[in-house]
C-alpha cells in the first residue's frame, strides 16, 4: 500500500502523462492512491469539478458538464492530481453521456476499492435537453 511519502516520484511524473493521453484514450493507469489512516470511519469524501469534457461520438462536438464523486474510503484514497489527469484524458474520447459515469465509476473503484462510491455527471444543456447520469457502487 502506498503511503503519502512513497508517492512523491509517481506524483511528479504525472506532469508528463497529459501529452501521452492526448491521443483520445482514457488513462486509468495514471490514477494514484494513498493509504487511508481511518479505515473504520464513515467519513465521506466529495470531489467535484465543473470542467469535465468528453466528445459526442456522433457529431464530434464536445460535451461539457459537472462531475461529482462521493465515496467512503476503505483502505485507499484517490490522489487528486492524478484524478485531474485521469479526467483530462476524456477530452478527446468519443463516448456517449450515458456511459461516462459508469466508466469513471468502474475505473475509480478498481483503483481504490471504496466501501461505497457515487459518480454523478450533470451535463450542460444541449439541443434543449438536460442530462444527469448517476452511477453507484456498494450499499454500505
Amino acid at each position: 500500500m502506498a503511503t503519502i511519502e512513497s508517492l512523491r516520484d509517481d506524483y511528479e511524473a504525472l506532469d508528463s502523462r497529459l501529452e501521452a493521453s492526448a491521443d483520445g484514450g482514457v488513462d486509468p493507469d495514471c490514477l494514484l492512491t494513498f493509504e487511508y489512516d481511518y479505515p473504520n470511519s464513515d467519513s465521506e469524501v466529495v470531489i467535484a469539478t465543473r470542467e469535465f469534457t468528453a466528445v459526442c461520438p456522433w457529431n464530434e462536438l464536445p460535451d461539457f458538464g459537472s462531475l461529482k464523486i462521493e465515496y467512503v474510503p476503505d483502505k485507499q484514497c484517490i490522489e487528486l492530481k492524478s484524478l485531474k489527469y485521469y479526467l483530462l484524458s476524456y477530452r478527446g474520447v468519443h463516448i456517449v453521456q450515458e456511459h461516462v459515469a459508469n466508466q469513471v465509476l468502474n475505473d475509480l473503484v478498481a483503483a481504490c476499492s471504496p466501501r461505497r462510491m457515487t459518480v454523478t455527471l450533470d451535463y450542460l444543456i444541449r439541443g434543449g435537453l438536460h442530462t444527469v447520469v448517476t452511477a453507484r457502487h456498494g450499499t454500505d
